[in-house]
């Protein structure tokens, strides 16, 4: 019988094994394929045999685990399925399993100095001044990312640097791509639209210009003599000041078409972003100008050209509504865009578990409708790479669900916390009974919160409610019932409700978000309003167009009303947003709480490291809560 407490009071750990906290047992015999799944299974799977069968018949990247403990026979029809077979072994599944989606995508806004534009754990793995490459480093980040099934990365940011594309750059994009192609990762980039004209080669960017197709075909094809299984590009385009097709009377699909043009005969593919606002609808509600640039133009765009859009249309808030473009471009291919990075949820200062947003986001978008789905990195030169240790579980979230879209956040939080938190040998020996391990605490926290001894299974169901809990609470604590867009401008970290229009431009401007007056507060987005409830197709239309029915998470999103308006909890709006600041921070005094109690179960580096950003966040929740509550208190009262 193993010692729970022996286990569980570990010497201290620095968070850079991510999930992939495998012992070293070299008792596994693996015969077969000599591939990265037969390394990974030889090193760690504690088991008597293992084949790896190549099964020419079965779908890409698919695999499936059959047989006993000590005689498994892992089967796909690629290497990269063995390898994705062997990490699910090493998670103790078995059974069959096959990708959702082709397209599971990481984009990193590195740029080539080593910064990283939203990103809070370091500077990039990737670039520095120095151009060099850490084969280590990339190496483990191209086996943690095999080992969710993420098949794909875009090495650089959206707002790329025309140098990308120059003879030096292309080549270090070669020596990353042959560390990541083992491990299943095609290599995609950032491109700047504008390039031929700002490299100097040419004196315009123009997409119908013949000279600037040739040129596109020329560097496509340098690019892909030097990386065959090159991906393609990842566009932003008019967007926040970057160069476009706009710039010339052209079109989206004028642009994104020439560059498909010249990636079609090397199989790759143009990622064209939606994220638009201000150049061409100017002074339309900024929700509505990704459907109003490219609705119009739906059917026009090449078959290797994906519209990609971020889950909501405003950018990547705490809460937003889903974004209507997934619904209005029916004959164009899309994929959503996520963002695993904390842009607006407490950066990797506060545990905010992301999947529940994501899950919420697959009740309205029909995973069907997607060719694939990207997420924004998170990942830095930080020890524990992601900044804060459960930010950690973001980035395994996004490949579960890239994966898998049906997943649960309670599955995927089960399986994060268990590789990353818990001995594995534990699991295995079934010493955490199942109905503990999937269980939840009950919303009355008031017993779990004492500084009592707890045992295992009880801190480890608190724990896991703690993650499913964090989104939710981090929404109150910032922008409940649908406020949005207060925060700082400079690092969109901090409140600034009353952030005015003669310091932002006005698409940034709090004050234009929330609309607080005497009379009420929130942005009228109805029929009666900007309209932008009339580019959602029914039910929803007319379900966000009625206040009475529009569900309250969204509420002041689409909807101005009177401080008094009265609520489903039967207090009026002004007393409901004081109760939910309230509540967030009495959310997390609850998680400082639960993670106290768990102590005994963590070993002690990780422990103090996330206690301290508990208590940072407990900081930043109360400010939250103080600047706002007497902001809006003060038209209100």
């Amino acid at each position: 019988m193993i010692s729970l407490l022996s286990v569980f009071t570990a010497t201290a750990e620095d968070g850079s094994k991510l999930w992939l906290r495998y012992q070293t047992t070299h008792t596994a015999k693996v015969t077969g394929q000599e591939c990265k799944a037969a390394e990974i299974l030889r090193a760690h799977y504690d088991g008597a045999q293992v084949c790896l069968r190549i099964d020419d018949a079965m779908p890409q990247d698919s695999y499936r685990i059959e047989g006993s403990h000590d005689d498994i026979i892992i089967s796909a029809s690629t290497q990269h399925g063995l390898l994705y077979g062997a990490f699910a072994l090493l998670r103790n599944e078995d059974g069959y399993s096959a990708p959702y989606y082709d397209l599971r995508i990481l984009n990193h806004w590195d740029n080539l100095d080593g910064s990283i534009e939203r990103g809070y754990a370091g500077e990039s793995i990737f670039w520095n001044d120095r151009l060099e490459i850490d084969h280590n480093k990339i190496e483990a980040y191209a086996m943690a990312n095999a080992s969710i099934g993420i098949n794909g990365t875009v090495l650089n940011n959206v707002n790329a640097s025309p140098k990308m594309l120059t003879a030096v750059y292309i080549n270090k994009v070669k020596e990353i791509a042959d560390i990541l192609r083992p491990w299943g990762i095609r290599v995609y980039i950032s491109v700047n639209f504008g390039s031929p004209k700002a490299l100097g080669e040419l004196d315009t960017a123009d997409p119908l210009n013949r000279q600037v197709r040739r040129w596109w075909k020329k560097k496509a094809d340098e690019i892909y003599k030097a990386i065959p299984d090159f991906g393609g590009f990842l566009v932003k385009a008019n967007s926040e000041g970057q160069p476009g097709p706009f710039d010339y009377n052209r079109t989206h699909a004028d642009g994104a078409n020439m560059l498909a043009d010249a990636l079609k005969p090397h199989g790759g593919i143009v990622m064209w972003r939606s994220f638009v606002y201000g150049a061409k609808h100017k002074g339309e509600d900024r929700v509505m100008q990704a459907v109003s640039e490219f609705k119009p133009h739906d059917g026009e765009f090449r078959d290797n050209v994906i519209l990609q859009s971020k889950n909501g249309p405003l950018d990547f808030q705490p809460r937003e509504p889903y974004a209507p473009i997934f619904d209005q471009m029916k004959q164009t291919q899309q994929m959503a865009e996520l963002q695993i990075t904390q842009e607006y949820l407490g950066h990797s200062q506060q545990l905010v578990f992301l999947a529940p947003m994501w899950e919420e986001f697959f009740t309205y978008v029909s995973p069907e409708k997607l060719k694939g789905i990207a997420g924004v990195a998170n990942i830095g030169l930080d020890t524990n790479w992601c900044g804060h240790h459960f930010a950690q579980a973001n980035w395994y979230a996004f490949g579960r669900l890239a994966w898998n879209p049906r997943l649960t956040s309670k599955e995927i939080a089960d399986e994060w916390l268990t590789q990353t938190f818990v001995d594995k040998q534990l699991i295995a020996k079934q010493q955490i009974p199942e109905s503990h391990k999937h269980r939840a605490i009950k919303e009355n926290h008031s017993q779990l919160v004492q500084t009592r001894k707890i045992g295992f299974n009880e801190a480890y169901a608190a724990l896991l409610d703690m993650m499913l809990r964090s989104r939710e609470a981090c929404v109150d604590y910032m922008m409940p019932i649908g406020l949005h867009h207060i925060f700082k401008f400079d690092h969109h970290y901090g409140p600034e409700p009353d952030g005015f229009k003669a310091h932002y431009p006005l698409e940034w401007c709090p004050v234009y978000y929330h609309q607080a007056d005497s009379a009420g507060v929130g942005f009228d987005r109805t029929s009666r309003g900007s309209g932008a409830t009339l580019q959602y197709p029914e039910p929803y239309c007319t379900l966000y167009d009625n206040p009475a029915t529009c569900p309250e998470e969204y509420l002041l999103w689409f909807h101005h009303l009177p401080w008094d308006y009265k609520m489903k909890s039967g207090r009026t709006l002004i007393d409901e947003l004081d109760f939910r600041y309230q509540r967030g921070v009495n959310e997390v005094i609850d998680f400082i709480a639960t993670w106290q109690q768990a102590k005994p179960y963590i070993d002690a580096q990780r422990w103090q490291e996330v206690n301290d950003r508990l208590t940072t966040q407990l900081i930043d929740a109360r400010e939250w809560q103080v600047v706002c509550t007497k902001y809006f208190g003060g038209f209100a009262r």
